[in-house]
Formats: structure tokens, sequence, C-alpha cells
């Protein structure tokens, strides 16, 4: 595409502020003026975290939810304040505020969702290695102890939710956020996340929400996006 026709394109089709899957946190605004939030791509293919999570699972995962919170919260915020605004700025901005509650919830569910595509990677899991496996040692003793402390948090999670490994301060831990919240509301520096709503593993797992888990954690999550995420 010539340089002309792609900013008489993006002008008028609107601008959209693209979420980078390396980086997550650094929001980039593609050009001047009223943005949209993006429907990020995958950072793999819909089939590439099989046997663990099928492409069906992804199909519909990724394909009709992650999607369709991107398509409320552009609707939600149109003609708003929040227009225009980064994703991480309109979660910080509506975040306890209950007449902007349906703008808060899907904008932190997009960002969610993005992260916890980048939490997983083929052929991941295991131990960390390099300095995010020495800060898990010191915040929970060994990795064993860091398994325990996350599946548990994971498994115990009641109803939809989430379970994340974030940094607070200098120190490293396990917490859980219900339905859409999330920890850049709570002044956390998100690392790695798993999302339990039953969409994300009950195609592949029904009930089985722990073999989910030590899935995730034997054979997906993403070290090298947590060691990145430490900054």
């Amino acid at each position: 595409m010539k340089r002309r026709e792609f900013f008489r394109l993006a002008g008028s089709a609107g601008v959209l502020i693209l979420i980078q899957a390396a980086g997550l946190g650094k929001i980039v605004q593609a050009a001047c003026g009223k943005s949209n939030i993006a429907f990020s791509g995958l950072p793999y293919g819909e089939g590439a975290l099989e046997p663990f999570i099928s492409k069906r699972t992804i199909g519909f995962h990724y394909g009709k939810h992650h999607q369709g919170y991107v398509a409320k919260t552009n609707k939600f915020i149109a003609g708003t304040e929040f227009e225009g605004l980064s994703l991480n700025d309109i979660i910080k901005k509506t975040q306890g505020k209950e007449d902007q509650s349906a703008i808060f919830n899907n904008a932190a569910q997009v960002y969610n969702h993005t992260f916890y595509w980048n939490s997983m990677t083929p052929n991941g899991g295991g131990r960390p290695t390099k300095k995010i496996a020495q800060k898990i040692t010191q915040a929970f003793g060994d990795y064993p102890k860091f398994v325990e402390v996350f599946s548990s948090a994971a498994a115990s999670q009641f109803g939809s939710g989430w379970a994340w490994l974030v940094k607070d301060g200098d120190t490293l831990k396990v917490i859980n956020t219900g339905n859409a919240d999330t920890p850049i509301a709570h002044g956390f520096v998100p690392l790695l996340t798993i999302d339990v709503w039953e969409h994300a593993y009950y195609l592949d797992y029904q009930n089985r929400r722990d073999d989910y888990i030590k899935a995730y954690l034997e054979h997906l999550v993403n070290w090298e996006f947590a060691e990145k995420n430490l900054g």
C-alpha cells in the first residue's frame, strides 16, 4: 500500500491504538485525533497451543469473547471523554466508578485477555531462569512453593476471574481478581496471568480446572514475557 493511500484510509476509518504483543503496557497511538481500541492479533496461531488448549477454544475465546470486549469498549467510549485515551488510562479513570462500570469492565477485559495470550507460548512452561527465577525464590522460597501458591489461587477463585503473578514494589506476590478486575487498577505491575473464567478451559477440560492450571504451568507459561515485565 502506498503511503498516501494508507493515510487516506486511516483518515476515513479512524485511527487505532495498537497493543504491542511483547510490551503490552506500551500502548502506541498510530496517528492524531480520536482513536479506537484495536483488536490485537494473537502472538501465535490459533492452533499453536494444542494439545493443551485447542484451536476450537482459542477460536471462541479470542474470536468471540475477546473481540466482543473490544467492540463494546469502542461502542461505550464513543463520544465520551475516554475516546482517544490509551487502554491503561481508560481503565484507571473508570475504576470504581459505578456509572462507568460498563466501560471499565469491557476495557479491563481487553487488557486482561491480551495479557493472558502473551502469558502463554508454544513449548513454554517449566521452571523460569534469569532474574524472574531469582525474584520467585526470594518471594516464595523456591519454585515448587510458587507453583503451589499460584495453583491454589487459580483453583480457589470462586466463579469467574483471574490469578496473577505481580510485582508489588520490590517483591512478587500472587493475587486474584474477580470478573474483569485487573492489577493495574490497584497499583500492581502484572507479570503473568491465567484466565479461570469457564470459557477459557471448559471445552477442553470441562470441570477439571486443576488440570488446566497444571497444563498452563508445565507446558504454556511464557517466562520470557514475565522477565520483560519485571522491567
